[in-house]
């Protein structure tokens, strides 16, 4: 059941993806830009009522608190595909996300992200990918934006975690913006390269907001890395099923 349940909602995410995306395409333009970001947000709650729905995968959010309300740099731990729909909503505001740039040329998905200015890099090219993270993310958080990073760059599965990239806390040096840390066990529940979801309730900790006025880089990244990943190691790291 727990394999025709995740089918199930797989095809409920390509059809709202599909049909949410594609008239955002289509009539964004006609939108102010502080209103754009309706069609991400509708995407990301109606996706999570349809996990809880189909598949029993719920979620519990804690330190919402801490989100402000003004520009910050989002840094986050990531296990799965589910923060990349879940934390769309779950942190309120618009949202620069800095991805791979393969992704604007996916259809519908790749064509609406054009809408919301994502900081879209080649990630083969570092350095460039750096500069180009700190040219364009001071630009988006001095707009009123929030940038989000995953500072791993790529998924990992529970219980092991990569070495965390500099360009967010470069980011945050150069700006001297604050960074947003996010911890969860997502992965325990929906596996980085799997369709399985299994039925639980994700945790979802934000962290207090990390002052970087007088911290490098080294320091920033060192802190945040210290908090994502002790939190993470205090969640819960199975489930019933």
């Amino acid at each position: 059941m727990i394999l025709i349940r995740s089918v199930c909602y797989f095809i409920f995410l390509v059809v709202t993806t599909i049909l949410i995306a594609g008239i955002g395409a289509l009539i964004g333009w006609a939108f102010p830009k502080h209103r754009i970001h309706f069609f991400d947000n509708a995407w990301s709650r109606v996706n999570l009522w349809a996990m809880a729905a189909i598949c029993g995968l719920k979620y519990r959010l804690h330190g919402a608190e801490h989100i402000p309300k003004q520009s910050c740099i989002i840094l986050a731990k990531h296990q799965s595909a589910w923060e990349t729909i879940a934390l769309v909503s779950l942190i309120p505001g618009p949202k620069s996300w800095v991805l791979k740039r393969e992704l604007l040329h996916v259809p519908f998905f790749g064509w609406i992200m054009y809408y919301f200015k994502p900081i879209a890099i080649n990630r083969k090219s570092r350095r460039k990918a750096v500069d180009q993270i700190i040219e364009q993310g001071t630009q988006r958080l001095n707009s009123g934006k929030k940038v989000f990073i995953f500072p791993e760059g790529t998924r990992v599965a529970p219980g092991t975690h990569r070495r965390y990239g500099i360009g967010g806390a470069i980011l945050a040096e150069k700006s001297g913006y604050p960074v947003l840390p996010v911890a969860h066990n997502a992965g325990v529940f929906w596996r980085r390269r799997g369709i399985r979801k299994y039925p639980g309730t994700i945790d979802v900790r934000i962290g207090p907001l990390i002052q970087t006025g007088n911290l490098t880089a080294a320091e920033i990244n060192k802190e945040v890395e210290a908090w994502i990943e002790s939190t993470v190691e205090s969640l819960p790291q199975s489930h019933d099923c």
